[in-house]
This record gives C-alpha cells, sequence and structure tokens, in this order.
C-alpha cells in the first residue's frame, strides 16, 4: 500500500519551500516505484497540488506511461476544478497547465474526453491557447461527434479568434468525416472580412481539404484550382500541394501554368509538384524553352543532378 503523504512528504511537495528540488525528487521517483505505482503517485500529486511548476512536470511524467486512470485528473485540472489560485497572475501560470493536460488527454484516445474538451473549445471567454489546445486534442481524438461543433467554431462569423478557427479547420482534416467539406470549400471560397487579413485559416482549410483525400471530388479540385489565384503566394503553394496529391488526372495541367507565376517560391513549388506528378521530362522541358525564368532553369538542373545521382546509385546498388 503506497503511502502518499510520506511520498509527498520526501518530494517537498507539502511546503514547496524549493520547487527545482521537488522536481528532482519525483524525477527519482522513477527508480523506486513500479509503473503502476508511478501512475498512482502521479494521480495523487496532479489531484492534490496547486503549484503550476510541479503539475507541468508531473503531467509530462504522466503522459509518457498514458494510463486512462490519469484522465479525471487531466480533466479536473484542464476544467479548474481543484479550487485553483484565483489572482489573475495565478491564471496565467496555470494557463500552459492546462494546455498540456489538454494535450496529454488527447494522447489517451479516450472518447469520454469529448464533452469537456468541446465545453473548453466552445467557451468564448476562455482564453485562446486552451481553446487550441482542445480543438488540437479533439482532432486527434478522431471522435466524429466533434465533427460538427468544430463547423460551427469554423463558420461562426462572431469568433474572434482566427487561431482558434485555424485550429478547429486542423481537427477537421484529422477526424476526415465529409461532412467537413462543404463549410471548409465555402471557407476557401470566401474573399470577405477576416479572410482577406488572415490567410492562414485558408492554408489551414486547404490542408484539410487534402487530408479529406477528396481531390477527385470536382467541387473540393475546383475549390483548390480556384486557390491558385489568390493573391498570397503561401496560399497558392498550399493549393498546389493538395492538387498534386489529390490523384485527380487533371493535377498537372492544373498546376502547369505556375511554373510563370510571379514569385519564385511558387514556381519552383510547382516545378516540383510537376517532377513528382510526371517525372525527368518536365525538367528537360523548363531547361530547353526560353518562357521559363533562369532561376527556374536552375532548380530544374539541380533536381535532374539529384534525379541522376539517385538513379546511379540504384543502379550500382542492383548491380
Amino acid at each position: 500500500m503506497l503511502d502518499f503523504a510520506s511520498i509527498m512528504e520526501k518530494c517537498g511537495l507539502i511546503e514547496l519551500k524549493n520547487i527545482s528540488r521537488s522536481i528532482r525528487k519525483i524525477i527519482t521517483l522513477e527508480k523506486h516505484y513500479s509503473r503502476d505505482e508511478l501512475v498512482l503517485i502521479y494521480n495523487y500529486i496532479l489531484s492534490n497540488v496547486k503549484n503550476p511548476e510541479i503539475l507541468m512536470y508531473t503531467i509530462r511524467c504522466a503522459d509518457k506511461i498514458r494510463d486512462n486512470s490519469t484522465l479525471d485528473a487531466l480533466l479536473d485540472i484542464l476544467l479548474m476544478k481543484n479550487n485553483f489560485e484565483s489572482s489573475q497572475e495565478e491564471k496565467e501560470n496555470f494557463i500552459n497547465v492546462r494546455a498540456m493536460s489538454a494535450k496529454a488527454i488527447a494522447h489517451l484516445k479516450n472518447t469520454a474526453a469529448v464533452t469537456p474538451l468541446l465545453y473548453c473549445l466552445n467557451n468564448k471567454e476562455e482564453n485562446y491557447k486552451i481553446r487550441l489546445a482542445c480543438a488540437d486534442a479533439l482532432g486527434k481524438l478522431g471522435d466524429r461527434y466533434a465533427v460538427a461543433p468544430l463547423i460551427e467554431v469554423v463558420t461562426d462569423q462572431n469568433e474572434r479568434s482566427v487561431y482558434v478557427k485555424e485550429s478547429a479547420a486542423c481537427a477537421l482534416g484529422l477526424l476526415g468525416d465529409t461532412r467537413a467539406v462543404d463549410p471548409l470549400v465555402n471557407i476557401l471560397n470566401s474573399s470577405k472580412g477576416i479572410l482577406n487579413r488572415f490567410t492562414f485559416l485558408k492554408e489551414r482549410v486547404i490542408e484539410a481539404l487534402g487530408k479529406l483525400k477528396l481531390g477527385n471530388s470536382e467541387f473540393v479540385f475546383n475549390a483548390l484550382k480556384n486557390s491558385l489565384l489568390d493573391e498570397s503566394s503561401q496560399i497558392r503553394i498550399s493549393a498546389l500541394e493538395a492538387i498534386m496529391n489529390s490523384e485527380n488526372p487533371k493535377a498537372s495541367e492544373t498546376i502547369k501554368p505556375l511554373l510563370q507565376d510571379e514569385d519564385e517560391e511558387v514556381r519552383k513549388n510547382a516545378l516540383i509538384a510537376l517532377y513528382n506528378l510526371d517525372g525527368r521530362d518536365i525538367l528537360d522541358e523548363v531547361i530547353s524553352l526560353p518562357i521559363y525564368q533562369d532561376s527556374l532553369k536552375e532548380e530544374a538542373e539541380n533536381l535532374i543532378a539529384e534525379y541522376e545521382s539517385d538513379e546511379e546509385y540504384d543502379v550500382n546498388k542492383r548491380s
């Protein structure tokens, strides 16, 4: 039978006079206790200690083991149920602790956590870091019960945090539910307000659509194709990468015009995408035709050098 009071005293967790020393003591617990005993000890610390530094380290320790019995303690921290100090400074200190709790919760893969995570995500008065961590956790948990609430976050015109929208879009991509297609494409096709000022949201939406593996859907493909005309070069790069991975038969012909894009990085990414799709021929074409810029020709030559080197290596390996 574990004597938790004695363990807490030995680790200096009762008076907490020296935080660094207490953390070192927690480290040494691994040498003296079994896995199952460590789980019980970590759970006890998480439920009874109020210091954010100690909690952060203990969460890391518990996350290495990933035992489902830790879920309740992690949820209590996430939901601030342990009577933490109420000063603004203390609340700020616990933001990172709670965000780390959400990450550790995701690793447990326990769908019982979905409702508490949604509660924090949907609380617009909650700190955005907590909401980001909860959205990410919901995507990693893989429970499709979260799909509809995440769609609501992504499409909510009154949502103040574009970062939360981005995390919700990423989570929808991880969940892979086709119910997300229409709202994501609508965001991609939008050109109003917040979407003009924050291009990262569209990038996350493009990534999510790519993960949904619906490139053969003309609806999705056309939305990605339209994004190649976006004024943001990063959105164009994200869109051409999604098109490259779409397995759509029109992918090459859709990407090829970007070889003459005004942005050098877009041109290079388009060349690499076409090389991945069509092989060596596109590189020879770029080098031989005067319509392509010198910087792109140089990139093609670099790819050929790498291609020939790899080919020679494979031949020598086979022989």
